[in-house]
């Protein structure tokens, strides 16, 4: 194989793994608040939500289309892939994507190592962000598309992620509030049992909408790196074997089930009943859904963190645990930058050591901080069996004392 094939080979299969940790970071998103309301069984909630990742995985692909235009400057003024960027087969530019998917990598896992529900997408970005802006220079990276409207970085990534959890909020408040006016006075075991199913339907709708939106930012790191090395030259299309590969990694990921982030989502913020279950899901698949096809490349996490708070809030009596969404908003905000700090950091010691042996340093430390976050895992487990244990205050669900014949996470 060329030094050129076994980069791109290294950026697509780190591409692919960031897929699969973007699907158990992000299977909370869909079905926290089903398990936590017990609408449905934990392991019949992931395998559900797997399967309905990889069916919206092909609905669309305007989200892989941001995210192949919309980061990094690829192209000159006639619309075609710069030259320079494409130089010694592309390596630099496939060097600059996979230090990019390392820093995303990185920051999911250990998010979900602290039980936090912070952004797989916004962890991508920041990552690609840092690695452009330490290769390319801070004109790199594309910032506002043409200038002549919000595009780029900021009209496609940022402002998404402020105004997308107040937007699933404010839905999740309002329809949760109507609901409990319009069942005020019967039964909570007649109307529970029907909001159950409801919740089902809601959960299965958000899942779909995950896939339509999350799969599809792996599929336009591929494409990039594709366009890099050579290997496509269509910038408004994504290949076909693309758009497999990462439908069923992010279909695996769901399906083993980020347990820990699941925990926090469904049981740290607000105590859930299914009829707030059912609004906040039903809010969450429109925003998404919404947004997938405006091809924007929002943060599923915001939006599902965003609903769970205003079902919250809409619902008497309810109890919001500020101190928990703080934590998480706190997240928030250091997604970017640490996630863009490793991907630097990341891309120079690929780019100190050079060619593909940097490249194969880079993939080497990806596979050692993985393997230790995942060791310190296995202390505290949290799974399906006391994932819906009683909150117990603590921000980070390894100290939850695990249950006898705790299965693997």
């Amino acid at each position: 194989m060329t030094e050129t094939s076994v980069i791109l080979a290294l950026v697509v299969l780190t591409a692919l793994a960031f897929d699969f940790t973007n699907g158990f970071h992000d299977t909370a998103n869909a079905m926290a608040t089903s398990i936590a309301t017990k609408a449905l069984r934990p392991k019949t909630a992931v395998a559900l939500s797997g399967i309905l990742n990889l069916v919206g995985a092909f609905l669309s692909v305007e989200v892989a289309l941001t995210v192949t235009n919309a980061v990094v400057k690829i192209q000159d003024k006639t619309g075609a892939p710069k030259a320079e960027l494409l130089a010694d087969g592309g390596n630099g530019l496939m060097l600059i994507i996979l230090a990019g998917l390392v820093g995303g990598i990185i920051w999911n896992l250990l998010t979900w190592l602290f039980g936090l529900p912070s952004s797989s997408s916004h962890a991508l970005f920041g990552g690609l962000v840092g690695a452009t802006v330490a290769g390319l220079g801070w004109a790199g990276v594309n910032w506002n598309g043409d200038g002549s409207k919000l595009d780029g970085v900021v009209g496609k990534v940022l402002l998404p992620a402020v105004l997308s959890p107040v937007i699933a909020a404010l839905v999740a408040a309002i329809g949760t509030w109507v609901i409990f006016k319009i069942t005020a006075g019967i039964a909570a075991r007649f109307t529970d049992k029907g909001f159950r199913w409801g919740q089902i339907g809601s959960a299965s709708l958000v899942s779909l909408a995950h896939g339509t939106n999350d799969a599809q930012k792996t599929m336009g790191v591929i494409t990039l790196a594709l366009i890099a090395s050579g290997h496509w030259s269509d910038l408004e299309n994504i290949p076909l074997w693309v758009k497999v590969s990462a439908a069923v990694a992010i279909a695996a990921g769901t399906y083993l089930g980020g347990w820990r982030i699941i925990r926090t989502l469904g049981k740290g913020i607000t105590d859930i009943n299914p009829p707030q279950g059912t609004a906040a899901q039903s809010g969450a698949a429109a925003v998404i859904l919404a947004s997938s096809h405006l091809g924007f490349a929002l943060s599923t996490t915001h939006v599902a963190t965003g609903s769970v708070i205003g079902s919250g809030l809409g619902r008497p009596g309810a109890k919001v645990r500020w101190a928990v969404a703080g934590r998480m908003v706190t997240a928030w905000m250091i997604t970017l930058p640490a996630a863009g700090l490793i991907g630097a950091v990341t891309w120079w010691i690929g780019d100190t050591v050079g060619g593909m042996a940097g490249a194969l340093v880079v993939f080497a430390l990806l596979v050692l901080a993985s393997g230790a976050m995942y060791l310190r895992s296995r202390t505290g487990k949290v799974d399906h069996e006391n994932v819906n244990d009683d909150w117990d205050g603590s921000p980070d669900p390894a100290a939850v004392t695990p249950v006898p014949a705790v299965a693997a996470n």
